[in-house]
């Protein structure tokens, strides 16, 4: 797979602040973001919560008109609406999700927290090792839900991502529709042990979006609130 600078950096664009994470249809290809930007803005993605922290995830970032080709080859068919969204923007994240929960893996975190400073003596350590591993093993073998349960993690980036965008003033695009397998297969995600599962373009909104002139939408709190 590609490097990406989104590993080290992330976009900014101006207009009125918002209070919720927006979704654009459109985005301008003219309009880059710096780089200093998208590095605020990948953080809170890599930096998001993760139940027992597990962190079952990899963020691939295309910057490049050739890395946003490779990405954009999953979306033909019934995809091609998402072609644009993809080409025109500054960066692409594909979000991606691990295939498997897997002893090396949850071996690599227990490691970098201890590097973090995470656990004031051994007995500590060995607690949060038994601790990740019971729930590990209850979605690998009692429950059986492993890898949705592992993209449910996912999508806590996912959005800690969209609302980090929106606090920059990022114009922020989240797509599912694209072909999963033709995207594993171009970026070789299924050898490392990965899938895709969602899209973030950002960007500039574009002067066309119909979305961006639309008024938000959502059911009143009353109707999906309960309070107790």
């Amino acid at each position: 797979m590609d490097s990406d600078p989104l590993t080290e950096e992330r976009h900014h664009g101006h207009r009125p602040h918002r209070h919720h994470a927006p979704h654009h249809q459109s985005l301008r290809p003219e309009a880059k973001n710096p780089r200093r930007d998208l590095r605020a803005t990948r953080n809170p993605a890599a930096l998001a919560p993760s139940s027992v922290n597990s962190q079952p995830w990899h963020f691939v970032i295309a910057h490049t008109d050739e890395g946003k080709a490779r990405i954009a080859k999953a979306t033909h068919g019934s995809f091609a609406y998402n072609q644009p969204k993809i080409m025109n923007a500054s960066h692409v994240i594909v979000f991606c999700a691990r295939q498997a929960l897997d002893e090396s893996h949850l071996a690599a975190v227990l490691e970098q927290e201890d590097r973090d400073g995470r656990f004031a003596t051994p007995e500590a350590k060995a607690g949060q090792r038994k601790s990740r591993r019971y729930y590990a093993d209850l979605h690998r073998f009692d429950t059986k839900d492993v890898q949705p349960w592992m993209e449910k993690q996912l999508y806590l980036a996912f959005g800690t991502l969209l609302f980090a965008a929106a606090a920059l003033e990022i114009d922020a695009c989240p797509m599912e529709g694209f072909d999963a397998r033709a995207l594993d297969e171009e970026l070789g995600l299924r050898a490392d042990g990965l899938t895709s599962v969602v899209i973030a373009s950002l960007g500039y909104r574009s002067g066309d979006d119909f979305n961006a002139a639309l008024p938000k939408s959502r059911l009143p709190a009353d109707a999906i609130i309960t309070h107790l």
